[in-house]
């Protein structure tokens, strides 16, 4: 049987501390301008990817996509770097399997892989109505928002924590997140 590693949390939380201090060195000294780790404007713009092959005529006449260019840049790299970093330290981990439907889930609402799909697409689109609204997301407004000690960012990452400890209630049923 493959030994289980155990990630720990303190370590990777200052990674991300790290990771954070040098984007802001890095992308000052390189493209002059600064910028805080963020990764919700990623996601829009790989969506503007999509409607540009479907629709250029309306991508060129989006006034949001005249502000934010469609591009790959560092925070696009950065979100390719999440996904395959979380994969290869799940494997890495053993703990990587696949599920349509995860035993948590499964408990409290039942086996039924479109209801968790329609879960995950509803639970994206309010997340990134949020992010679009609040002008950026948990990570750009919580760890860079906190790395300039902003009055702000405490809010913002106090209310993102506040969120997600009822809805984590709700959806775990009180179960404290026990597998």
């Amino acid at each position: 049987m493959k030994r289980r590693i155990d990630w720990r949390p303190y370590v990777a939380g200052a990674l991300v501390g790290v990771l954070a201090t040098v984007s802001v060195v890095v992308t000052t000294r390189v493209l002059g301008k600064t910028h805080f780790l963020g990764a919700s404007t990623t996601f829009v713009r790989a969506a503007g990817f999509v409607e540009q092959a479907a629709a250029p005529d309306h991508v060129r006449q989006n006034p949001y996509f005249a502000k934010e260019k469609i591009k790959i840049d560092w925070q696009f790299m950065l979100i390719a770097g999440i996904f395959i970093g979380a994969l290869a330290a799940s494997i890495l981990d053993g703990s990587f399997r696949l599920e349509a439907v995860p035993p948590i889930w499964r408990e409290r609402f039942g086996d039924s892989v479109a209801l968790r799909a329609a879960g995950a697409f509803l639970g994206g689109i309010v997340a990134m109505f949020g992010a679009r609204m609040a002008d950026g997301c948990p990570s750009g407004h919580g760890l860079s928002g906190l790395m300039q000690l902003s009055v702000s960012g405490f809010i913002a990452l106090g209310c993102f924590f506040g969120a997600g400890v009822l809805m984590a209630a709700w959806v775990y049923g009180g179960k404290g997140g026990r597998r």
